[in-house]
């Protein structure tokens, strides 16, 4: 879990299924010494991942990721020079229980990561 340490959120709207979320990412992280040293990027797994607990923060269950349709990493974050950004998510909830996701992160203009993908609860449904 990367909340709460490696990023926190400052601010978090639900509107229906949107989802706009304002994102702190700890320019002094563990994470940067070795990614890179001197040089630090946000992974783009960790950004993943951030997608993945806005979800579940929201709906209040565990997630699994199931199928990544799209993951596509436009522009570095530099968390010395950029440790706020935006994330936007647009989900549905299918019969089943899975969730269609559609994500963004970003700063102002610049998009850094867009995903596209689908995430099953842990909790089983009747």
């Amino acid at each position: 879990m990367l909340h709460g340490d490696f990023f926190t959120i400052n601010n978090l709207e639900k509107t229906g299924f949107d989802i706009t979320a304002d994102l702190v990412i700890d320019a002094g992280h563990k994470i940067f010494e070795g990614h890179f040293p001197g040089q630090p990027v946000v992974p783009g797994v960790c950004m993943m991942q951030m997608v993945k607990e806005i979800i579940e923060k929201v709906i209040g269950e565990k997630t699994n990721l199931v199928r990544a349709g799209e993951m596509k990493f436009l522009a570095i974050i530099n968390p010395k020079e950029n440790n706020m950004i935006r994330a936007t998510l647009k989900y549905n909830i299918e019969e089943n229980g899975n969730m269609v996701v559609s994500a963004t992160l970003f700063k102002e203009s610049l998009i850094h990561f867009k995903f596209k993908g689908l995430f099953a609860s842990q909790q089983p449904h009747s």
